[in-house]
């Protein structure tokens, strides 16, 4: 039983499907041509997961007919780069696709990254379609079309808006995931629930177990509730100009804890939970949110096997890297604050230095 979940992300003539299920693998094809996606596509991928879905995603097109090549990047955030974004471009220029061609995503947010970048910036645009096989993929950066690849002196500073043409989502991909990537894509769970929707905030605590054990109908239900979430906000504001913003709860802490640490240290998911717990106890401060509700976020946090305690960096680096966040609007900070739990707001912190102070404290 394939369990197929549908939804749309609304974008006019830029909408696209989400397929969401269980053992939908091997309707790839049928998916893209669905969405008329270019007959000559190249499959992106890392060798891992090329070894563990790369033939599965290669007979999926072949069966509907259209001529796939492959292209393997290496592996891991430090190669989220200009010069990683150059090897996709080269391989494209040497085999000669044009624009009539399309690019495939497989694998998680660094591969879905790099192709939307490389598929936005490639003949000034062609089509792509985004497969994620991990969870923070599946329920966060397949979704919405930010691209973007890393500074040196900052995380995803060079980068477009373009939007995928379909994302196919199997959550028995999951099941190759190590336990630490499993929480990681966690993060980005629990972020929709306490910016956007307590009832599902209180539900991941409820299902806990059956998450955690990996239940496929559990996961669809989960993975489908984010999606939501995420399409409803796209929809509001595809660009991040004012609403969108509030995704980034727990990310601008979070991106400092990365840029400091050096990519690759932390994974994403592990950093944006430390952001998190950072942001809430800001959010305490600011008199948004109780000291209890601090409480529930970092346990949940916890519960799924996620850090909450920042690495010990001094104040004075934390201030510099937050300062190159994108959020800064004339040497203002603006972060996003959870309201209790399920609301959020975006407010100023001018007194930046202070809170870190205070809130570190190591």
């Amino acid at each position: 039983m394939s369990m197929l979940q549908h939804l749309l992300v609304g974008l006019g003539d830029r909408a696209y499907p989400i397929w969401i299920g269980h053992g939908i693998f091997d309707r790839l094809g049928e998916a893209l041509t669905a969405v008329t996606f270019p007959r000559k596509l190249a499959i992106v991928t890392n060798p891992l997961v090329a070894r563990h879905y790369g033939e599965a995603a290669q007979r999926a097109l072949d069966r509907s007919g259209f001529q796939v090549s492959t292209i393997v990047i290496p592996d891991g955030e430090e190669h989220k780069t200009l010069a990683g974004v150059q090897k996709i471009l080269d391989a494209l220029i040497e085999q000669e696709f044009d624009r009539s061609s399309g690019l495939v995503a497989l694998g998680g947010g660094v591969i879905g990254d790099m192709v939307g970048f490389a598929a936005a910036i490639f003949l000034r645009g062609i089509p792509f379609a985004q497969v994620p096989t991990t969870l923070l993929a599946q329920v966060d950066s397949s979704i919405g079309g930010k691209t973007a690849v890393n500074h040196p002196l900052g995380k995803n500073l060079i980068g477009a808006f373009y939007q995928p043409r379909h994302v196919h989502i199997d959550v028995d991909t999951l099941s190759t995931l190590t336990a630490g990537e499993f929480a990681a894509g966690m993060a980005e769970v629990v972020k929709y629930g306490g910016i956007c929707d307590r009832h599902f905030f209180e539900q991941l605590a409820e299902q806990r177990e059956k998450l955690m054990r990996r239940d496929p109908a559990a996961l669809v239900r989960m993975v489908k509730r984010s999606c939501q979430i995420k399409a409803n906000v796209v929809e509001i504001d595809e660009k991040e100009s004012s609403f969108r913003a509030i995704l980034n709860f727990g990310h601008t802490f979070g991106h400092a804890v990365e840029a400091l640490s050096g990519y690759g240290c932390y994974r994403h998911g592990e950093a944006v939970a430390i952001g998190m717990a950072f942001a809430a106890e800001l959010s305490c401060r600011h008199g948004l949110c109780s000291s209890q509700d601090v409480v529930a976020i970092r346990e949940l946090l916890v519960a799924f096997d996620l850090p909450v305690d920042p690495p010990a960096f001094s104040v004075k680096d934390y201030r510099q890297a937050m300062q190159r966040d994108k959020k800064v609007r004339e040497g203002v900070l603006r972060f996003v604050l959870n309201r209790g739990i399920g609301d959020c707001v975006m407010q100023e912190v001018a007194d930046l230095e202070e809170a870190l102070r205070d809130i570190l404290a190591f």
